[in-house]
């Protein structure tokens, strides 16, 4: 049973798991501790600047946000919150299986103000998309603990969902529709739900599934949205061959179909 004195994470309920496969996303209100965000937030403006754009390109250059690995496992003030989020991703994958879950990236995303003219990309809007098809792994079932480290609403670009498309299978990367948006080409999505952009209190998250089409607008604030995102995937995935963008498999001695390593993907859900 996780321990609620040590993790800064609270345990996910029924009704939360419920809603996840449900609509491919659930919101954990007062999920993470505050201090938790608060020291989270202090090593990202660390490594960013407060302007969320003080640091080297990353190499991911897209509007979204301005993208910059975190590698916070090896973080020993930030560790116990893996300790929280392995657990929760293990209950929201809900394998009758009882398969373990693997941290597979985690990086800071924020998203610059679009009035300002920025030294990095990352202050337009978040064109829908789903994010598995970006990821090389042979499995569904990966997901993204959405990290707001400090309140936000709609007027910071946050995120928006359309309802239950994680079960409308794989759609295509997001380069390849041509500048067409998802919908267009998509209009099976038309047909859904779609979420409010979220409103998160301290220590709200969002979690969504890697098959899960959402997307969000600019950032009308006068400072960074910042983000800290945690991608865990199920501890039985594999790399698929094909040249991902969240990692480099030359660097870890991988191959196609074979295991990720424990010691560059530990295992935080057993």
């Amino acid at each position: 049973m996780q321990d609620t004195k040590v993790s800064p994470c609270r345990a996910v309920t029924a009704d939360e798991v419920a809603h996840y496969h449900e609509y491919g996303w659930v919101k954990l209100k007062k999920f993470v501790d505050p201090a938790m965000l608060s020291t989270i937030l202090g090593v990202a403006k660390g490594i960013m600047g407060e302007d969320g754009d003080s640091n080297p390109p990353y190499g991911i250059d897209q509007p979204y946000f301005n993208a910059q690995y975190g590698g916070l496992y090896a973080n020993p003030d930030v560790r116990p919150i893996f300790d929280g989020i392995g657990p929760a991703a293990k209950q929201l994958l809900n394998r009758k299986a009882g398969t373990g879950v693997r941290l597979f990236n985690d990086f800071f995303g924020p998203k610059l103000p679009a009035a300002k003219k920025t030294r990095n990309m990352g202050n337009g809007p978040t064109s829908f998309h789903q994010d598995y098809i970006t990821f090389a792994v042979d499995r569904s079932g990966g997901m993204t603990f959405w990290i707001p480290l400090e309140p936000y609403g709609p007027d910071a670009g946050t995120m928006s969902f359309i309802n239950g498309s994680h079960r409308l299978g794989v759609l295509g990367n997001y380069t390849a529709y041509d500048g067409k948006d998802i919908r267009e080409v998509w209009p099976e999505l038309n047909d859904l739900e779609m979420s409010e952009p979220i409103t998160y209190e301290l220590g709200d998250v969002t979690v969504h599934n890697h098959m899960l089409v959402h997307g969000a607008g600019a950032n009308h604030m006068d400072r960074p949205r910042w983000a800290y995102l945690v991608l865990p995937q199920p501890a039985d995935a594999r790399w698929n061959g094909a040249p991902p963008e969240a990692f480099d498999p030359s660097a870890h001695n991988m191959t196609p179909y074979g295991e990720f390593p424990d010691k560059a993907f530990p295992i935080i859900a057993d």
